[in-house]
């Protein structure tokens, strides 16, 4: 999933990783983060951090790679190494890299 944190602004961080979904669907896990839905509620943001209330753009990663709310921002969204290969291969039809 494309992961972006709005607390800081509107281009806050930003990274490609892997989420788990809980059976509701109104929750879902990063690391250690518990994310909670927003429903309605946020400013370009869909998700909050569950234990800091900072609120997240989360969403599936697109195949053209303009996953950013703002496309304008010029801070580079990471990519974790453990779906790295997978992203390039499968979402991006590209070869792998780094």
């Amino acid at each position: 999933m494309y992961i972006e944190n709005k607390s800081e602004g509107l281009n806050g961080p930003a990274r490609i990783g892997r989420v788990t979904l809980s059976k509701s669907g109104q929750s879902l896990r990063y690391g250690r983060q518990e994310f909670q839905r927003l429903g309605g509620r946020g400013f370009k943001a869909n998700y909050f951090d569950a234990a800091t209330g900072d609120h997240y753009w989360i969403s599936g990663p697109r195949k053209d790679g303009a996953d950013r709310l703002h496309p304008g921002s010029t801070v580079p969204v990471e990519i974790d190494a453990d779906v790295a290969e997978e992203y390039w291969r499968d979402i991006r039809a590209l070869p792998a890299r780094q």
